[in-house]
């Protein structure tokens, strides 16, 4: 037999029981509280945030300053009042129409290209993973990685001129070759998900392999497809290297590559300045903002899986 202690006076064993889960679930949030608080952490977060916001708000607010605003010294004060010479001039100046399509074409055929390509390639890497020759080939894409295009610039305007793609294109295909051995990295961790059972009920159907992979792999990567597309479309509208060395004709430059060659002329107009800085990033801050929550998603589900 077992002893059972004696209750207090006034108090009922179902009281009695109801108290002690009160306490031990005041005691685990409690703990629970204390192991979230980490403070050097969320200070470190904090200036981090800050190094990004601070700068990102100096932009905003000389954009919409006039001319003799911006140059006052205070480069944290409000627009007093707000003014949109800038933007206005800058529209002008960098004949900002056309170097916004080159920009969106480019980045266009990269997204399109480094989802179909990378997706191709992986898919094949991964259901032929026993396969030395696929699996060498999955290395040697890593290997890519670590080829930053700076130490391969100047075979690549020698090819790029040598095959007439000194132009938008030849620099969107070079934008896919660059992209995709992350691209690769990405789509192969998550086809390794993806149960080739499901393939295999596929043919016993009678798909081919093309049919399987369009009509039900594919559509699975859709998570992985936004995210790599979010980054080949951050790292092609970014880009200021590549436009400059390879596209040979001026009216043909991307916003970046434009707004460095109109430095001189921004140099004394801060708001205008500011201004075309602020409407090359919009586009990208825009597409980050509300994509966000797809890059994380589809890199954390590839990584748990």
């Amino acid at each position: 037999m077992t002893m059972q202690a004696p209750l207090r006076p006034g108090t009922t064993a179902t009281g009695s029981i109801r108290s002690v889960d009160a306490d031990r679930t005041a005691g685990r949030r409690g703990g629970g509280r204390g192991d979230r608080a980490n403070w050097p952490v969320t200070i470190v977060l904090v200036l981090c945030a800050l190094s990004v916001l601070v700068p990102l708000y100096v932009t905003v607010t000389m954009a919409f300053k006039t001319t003799s605003q911006a140059v006052d010294g205070n480069a944290f004060s409000l627009p007093a009042p707000f003014s949109v010479d800038g933007f206005v001039q800058a529209w002008e100046l960098t004949d900002f129409p056309r170097a916004f399509g080159v920009s969106v074409l480019i980045a266009a055929i990269t997204v399109a290209g480094t989802i179909l390509l990378a997706s191709f390639t992986a898919y094949a890497i991964a259901r032929n993973w026993e396969r030395r020759l696929f699996r060498w080939s999955f290395f040697y894409l890593l290997a890519a990685m670590f080829l930053p295009f700076p130490v391969l610039a100047l075979s690549q305007v020698k090819l790029t001129g040598l095959a007439h793609l000194d132009n938008p294109l030849g620099v969107a295909i070079l934008h896919v070759m660059f992209q995709l051995s992350f691209s690769v990295l990405l789509f192969t961790a998550f086809l390794r998900s993806i149960p080739a059972e499901l393939e295999e009920s596929a043919r016993i159907d009678g798909a081919s392999t093309g049919q399987a992979f369009w009509r039900l792999v594919f559509p699975l990567l859709a998570p992985m497809s936004a995210t790599v597309g979010i980054f080949a479309f951050l790292a092609s509208w970014n880009d200021f290297v590549m436009p400059s060395l390879i596209t040979s004709d001026p009216a043909l430059q991307t916003l970046p590559v434009l707004q460095q060659m109109f430095q001189t002329q921004f140099s004394n107009n801060y708001n205008v300045s500011f201004a075309s800085y602020l409407m090359a990033m919009a586009p990208a801050i825009i597409v980050y903002l509300v994509t966000q929550r797809w890059v994380m998603a589809g890199v954390t589900q590839g990584a748990i899986k």
